[in-house]
Parts: C-alpha cells; structure tokens; sequence
C-alpha cells in the first residue's frame, strides 16, 4: 500500500501550522477553547475565610451566647470571647470566630422564661473539641491572587469555566481556529432518505458536531458539485484557519481535489497513508500557508482521516499540547495486513459489528477506535486507544 505510515502522517501534521493568533473572548463564549496563556486569579479563592457548615462560628471556649446570624452574601460583625453567631455554609466568618460548630453537633438551649438566663449554644458531646480552624475554609486556600489557575495551552471545560468565573474573570485570552467545510459529491441529498441512486450525505452532520468537539469552530459548510470548476471556486472562497474537504481524495473520474490543489500552487504534505480504512487521505498547504486535509468520501474512511490528519492539525493551530496516549487491552485476537496500521471501532475492548469503510452504524456504539499495528495483535495485548467526541 502507497502512503506513509500512520504514525509519521500523525506526526506531519502536527508539525504542519503554528497556533493562530489569539483573541479575547466573554467566559461565556470561551467553553471548549484553548488558553493562550496563562490565566491568573483576580483574587484569592475563597476571598475570606468562610463557614464550611452550617451551625454556629464560635469564640472562645463553650458555651457561646447566640448574637445573631450570617448567611451568604452578608458582612457579620465580629464576635467576643464567649459569643456565637449562626452561620449558613459559605457564609463570611466573623472576626474574632476560632471554628464552626457543625449544627448536628451543637444544641441551643431554650432561654429561661423566669429566671430570663439566657439561651446558650453548647455541644451536643461535652469532651467535644474545636481546634482552631474547625470546619473553616481558610482565605486562599483554593488560590491566591495572581496565582496560574489555567495554564497556556488548557482546554477550557466545563469545570474549567467555572473556577475562571470562581477566580474573577469576565474574559479570557483563547486560540479561536475556525474551518471551512467542503462537502464533494454530486449525489448527495440534504434532506429525507437515499432514492434515486443518491445518498443522505452523513458527513456534513458527522463534522459538523465533530470539529467543534476538537476545539474548532465550523464557519461555514458547502455541499460542492463534482467538477473542477466547483471545487476551484469554493476553495476560492474559503477564509477560515483550515480548510475540510470530503470525498475527491483518490483519483477516479471525478476526483478533482490533486488537479485542482496543483492549479492553485497547493503544497502536498501528505499523499495517502498507510492506514485501513481511509488510505486516501490528503494533507496539504494551500498557497498562504493554511492548512487542507481532505478526508475519503467513505464515512468510516472519513473518521480514520479526522483522527490520523485533523486532529493534531485541529490541536496545533489552537496551541493545545498532544493529548495523554490512552492505552488498553483488545479482548480478542485483530488482524491487520502487514503493509498498514488498522483503526477498528471498539466497544469495551470488543471490536464492534458494522465496521466497514462505508459505514457508521458501528462507530456509533464504539468507545474508542483501537489503533492496531500492521500485521494484527494477539487477544489480551495492549493497543493505542484513541478517544471518540
């Protein structure tokens, strides 16, 4: 099989473009982006010490005399020795306060109607302590102030986001990498089921929920006629960081994408890999340096080309170091011909039924598409797993 190996085509194409430039964006905008740099804390966190239970803070050995209440959001006054006040979880700590008497582990006795003694707060147990800090969450215990929350290069997730709101951020430096689509084929339909000798194009759906999953945003997708004419004009058109095309990767009577990519000056960085299935897929250098990867029209075919070339394409223009190598058993024996690595969809370590290079139906249940070197492995033998969105 021509191509170069699954693992240099991997390596080419992260080594293809540099991260685009950076842009500052709401938190609200930035979910699933990469930092550009590091972000620090505005304040410390949490930005006083605060209650981490309800029940009383407390001064001073028991029993405490009740003063009042703090809940959230509020400033207390501070306390004397001998005093309490009932604090909410998250509450700010009064001043002079040495612990939190949890409330299951504290009573409030009733005040005396004739005698007019008091109501005091004691503990439930007697021998029981409250060492300095009880039950406290301390000033900065989290983070201080300009310490790095999230390092250049993170994917901001979702508990990501939330720490950055946490720690004091409106807005965020990120990479933004944006794709053109292109999606080849006269016989494709948009809508309703195959008739008349034409498809459903599954692809445009499948990479349009996929490249944001990698971080990158679809500015546009156009379904292009099978002429050369077409694909010129549409790649004419295209203005974002990387360009996606499907289908017109190998060289039958209507794959134009080698001529067309020649006329324009295009760079071929990748002519096919040696990888079943999707050995016809494309890297290249449009004129002005952008990236194109062209993925095989086959939809299974397809993914082995998002995961062998638009991946470290999509994780280098955003800036995004590679990601951790996942590992794992396949349970039984998979074979793969010795001139080609094989992805094969896989589903607790059990290669998946409706695998075929025009099909979806398998991938669709899979967990992870094992990476199984040329010449097969043996049951039980360890694998690259590489993770699906």
């Amino acid at each position: 099989m021509a191509g170069v190996g699954w693992g240099t085509a991997r390596a080419l194409a992260a080594s293809v473009a540099g991260p685009v430039e950076p842009v500052v964006v709401p938190l609200e905008a930035a979910a699933g982006l990469v930092v550009a740099e590091d972000v620090l804390a505005l304040t410390d966190l949490p930005a006083t010490d605060t209650s981490a239970m309800d029940g009383w803070a407390v001064a001073g050995p028991p029993p405490w005399r009740p003063v009042g209440e703090v809940l959230a959001g509020a400033r207390p006054p501070a306390l004397r020795p001998g005093e309490c006040v009932a604090i909410a979880t998250g509450a700010m700590l009064p001043e002079g306060a040495h612990a939190v008497l949890r409330r299951e582990q504290g009573r409030q006795d009733a005040a005396g109607a004739t005698t007019g003694a008091a109501a005091m707060v004691r503990p439930e147990s007697e021998g029981l302590e409250l060492p300095a800090g009880t039950d406290i969450r301390v000033a900065g215990g989290e983070c201080r102030a300009g310490d790095v929350v999230l390092p250049a290069g993170s994917t901001i997730r979702p508990p990501a986001l939330g720490m950055l709101a946490a720690a004091g951020l409106d807005r965020v430096s990120v990479r933004r990498v944006s794709a053109d689509l292109l999606v080849l084929g006269d016989e494709l339909l948009t809508a309703g089921p195959a008739r008349e000798g034409r498809l459903r194009d599954a692809l445009g759906p499948l990479l349009t929920a996929w490249l944001p999953a990698c971080g990158v945003a679809v500015a546009s997708r156009r379904h292009v006629p099978d002429t050369a004419t077409a694909l010129r004009l549409a790649l004419g058109g295209c203005v974002a960081d990387v360009v996606v095309t499907t289908g017109s990767t190998a060289r039958g009577p209507v794959d134009h994408l080698h001529a067309v990519l020649a006329e324009l000056g295009a760079t071929l960085v990748v002519d096919g890999v040696a990888v079943r299935p999707g050995h016809p897929q494309v890297l290249a250098l449009l004129p002005d340096g952008r990236p194109l990867v062209g993925l095989p029209g086959n939809p299974l075919a397809a993914v082995s080309g998002l995961l062998t070339l638009f991946g470290p394409v999509a994780a280098a223009l955003s800036g995004a170091p590679p990601g951790p190598s996942r590992r794992g058993p396949l349970v039984e024996e998979v074979g793969a011909g010795r001139d080609a690595t094989r992805l094969v969809p896989v589903r607790d370590g059990r290669p998946v039924l409706f695998a075929g290079p025009g099909m979806l139906r398998g991938l669709a249940s899979a967990d992870a598409v094992a990476v199984v070197p040329p010449g097969g492995v043996r049951a039980g033998q360890d694998v690259e797993l590489l993770a699906l969105p």
